[in-house]
């Protein structure tokens, strides 16, 4: 395995929250209107410092898109995914672009962002 090379953002950032790993600059936030399994999710037009998976369709809210699962490059976790193909015209406006889970990463402030817990859960 070769030598890990990290581009640094400077700036509010979002990271690994796992191993701190800088993914994203608040300023190239699209949408924080996202929602995924476990919540929030915000839609970014950069994002650095992550290895992407394999093309998959997934059935989603808005409709089948051509994904890819991101991960950290640093620790390996799976912190989100980017939109290859999306099939609904009014959707294009995804394509190239990357879903951060916000449970998954840390904010600017420093804080963790916690999933709402299922009725199950509660119990």
């Amino acid at each position: 395995m070769g030598r890990l090379f990290l581009i640094d953002l400077e700036g509010d950032l979002y990271s690994c929250k796992h191993c701190k790993t800088a993914f994203a600059l608040v300023d190239d936030i699209i949408s924080k209107s996202f929602q995924c399994r476990h919540g929030k999710a915000y839609l970014f037009d950069k994002v650095v410092n992550v290895s992407v998976g394999e093309k998959e369709n997934r059935k989603m809210l808005t409709g089948m898109h051509t994904v890819v699962d991101i991960f950290c490059v640093t620790c390996g976790s799976i912190v989100g995914w980017k939109y290859e193909i999306a099939n609904e015209k009014s959707q294009k406006y995804k394509e190239g672009k990357f879903i951060l889970e916000r449970y998954k990463v840390l904010g600017p402030d420093g804080s963790e962002y916690m999933p709402p817990l299922d009725d199950a859960e509660d119990a």
